[in-house]
């Protein structure tokens, strides 16, 4: 049976979206490509999760928005995670449309690039050809090439050589409707000595069997600095599955701060590949099972230059019957010598039907390296709780204090103050 009968859409529908949006003719053949790559391709293995059962192609990926002319005119959702007032380097996308666009002159005056993907591949035709596809390849597994196949948006960022951006870059990407897909591709380009930070939002409204494909792809140049934070609150309706990956080059620095407070399943993958001498890698993420929510985290660090540095920390909260993976893999290869490999994995337990795995990996094939690392998984200290309560706070909010406080070293890290608000809020929400 062929790909175009299994799914929702077919060769004929992506080609009719690719030309309606003029896009270059390799990027059709890269689509067409990932099409018959995702009739042929396995879903992922991902450790003790199996998501054959997931809704992984049951979506229409071409739902467009009408666009907005002001800030004031998107959904609330969106209002929510910006400041309408004070609205600079902003990008919205609602489905397959980007809805809206703000971007100072001053940034452009710079030389950089803050664009959506689509009005990248029309107006930058070959400079995403030079980068797209080639850290996250589209036939990795059959959730990249689906992703290739009907990506209907993203953000395209170009930061020069020598060039600091100090101002974050945002966007908010949402997903409503049933069956309504949103599938970004960010590519993130910062040549050397440059620095730019970039957050994003995901949300969703309301909608049935709704899917969300990312892929993040980031290029580091020597001695770039680039910070990506992201936050992702889709509900139960959605199903969420993101692949991160940067390359960072001599003497680069790649950040990730990650929220993941989604409602519904979810599998994400963050890889930072470490090529240059004295590169270097932090990821902080954050989680919060609830309900029946299933979750399969990793976060991972490949060091093949030599001096190279990685530290990873991941915190998870359970509660309910949510399971939560989170695996933490350092992997440093011959050759890396002098490197230094830290992780540590963190899970509480809020309920007795919950279950957290933490997964501590380090695979070195050099010998003269450091690498660490730890794992907890357990509840609550009652010591702790007796203390807050013993000077007149109450069990339920004693708990909450501990958990915010196990947490909020993480998101303090958010860049942007809207977004910290809102993940702050988003853990009120999820921890009742």
């Amino acid at each position: 049976m062929s790909v175009d009968v299994q799914l929702r859409f077919d060769s004929e529908a992506i080609t009719e979206y690719s030309k309606a949006n003029q896009e270059p003719a390799w990027f059709l053949e890269k689509r067409l490509a990932g099409l018959q790559a995702a009739g042929e391709l396995q879903l992922p293995a991902l450790e003790k999760t199996k998501i054959d059962k997931w809704n992984t192609t049951e979506f229409d990926p071409f739902q467009t928005a009408a666009k907005a002319a002001a800030a004031s005119e998107l959904s609330e959702l969106v209002k929510a995670q910006i400041d309408v007032d004070s609205v600079k380097n902003l990008l919205v996308q609602k489905n397959a449309s980007s809805v809206f666009e703000a971007v100072s002159e001053e940034l452009k005056s710079k030389g950089v690039i803050f664009t959506s993907f689509a009005k990248a591949l029309v107006e930058h035709s070959d400079l995403v050809q030079k980068y797209v596809g080639t850290v996250v390849a589209f036939d990795e597994h059959k959730l990249t090439a689906l992703h290739t196949a009907v990506v209907n948006g993203g953000v395209f960022i170009y930061v020069p050589k020598n060039v600091e951006v100090e101002v974050p870059l945002q966007a908010v990407f949402e997903v409503a409707g049933d069956h309504a897909l949103l599938s970004p591709h960010v590519l993130i380009v910062a040549e050397a000595n440059s620095k730019v930070i970039y957050v994003d939002t995901f949300v969703s409204g309301e909608g049935t069997s709704m899917v969300a494909n990312s892929i993040v792809e980031v290029y580091v140049g020597a001695g770039a600095s680039v910070q990506v934070a992201s936050v992702r609150s889709l509900s139960t309706d959605v199903h969420d599955y993101s692949f991160r990956r940067a390359t960072v080059d001599r003497d680069g620095k790649m950040e990730w701060i990650l929220g993941e407070m989604n409602d519904g399943n979810t599998v994400a993958n963050n890889t930072t590949i470490l090529k240059g001498t004295g590169s270097s890698a932090e990821t902080k993420s954050i989680s919060v099972g609830t309900g029946s929510q299933r979750q399969n985290l990793t976060s991972q660090v490949q060091h093949i230059g030599t001096h190279s540095e990685s530290d990873m920390v991941s915190k998870a909260v359970m509660t309910g019957e949510a399971v939560s993976i989170l695996n933490g893999i350092t992997k440093i290869e011959k050759g890396a010598e002098k490197a230094n490999g830290v992780q540590a994995e963190n899970i509480l337990m809020l309920s007795e039907k919950s279950r957290g795995d933490a997964n501590p990996i380090l695979l070195i094939d050099e010998d003269d390296v450091k690498a660490g690392h730890a794992a907890s998984v357990g509840r609550f200290s009652e010591e702790s709780l007796y203390y807050l309560m013993s000077r007149g706070i109450t069990r339920q909010n004693a708990e909450r204090l501990i958990i915010l406080g196990f947490l909020d070293p993480v998101v303090a890290e958010i860049p942007v103050e809207e977004v910290r608000n809102r993940l702050r809020q988003a853990l009120e929400r999820k921890l009742g």
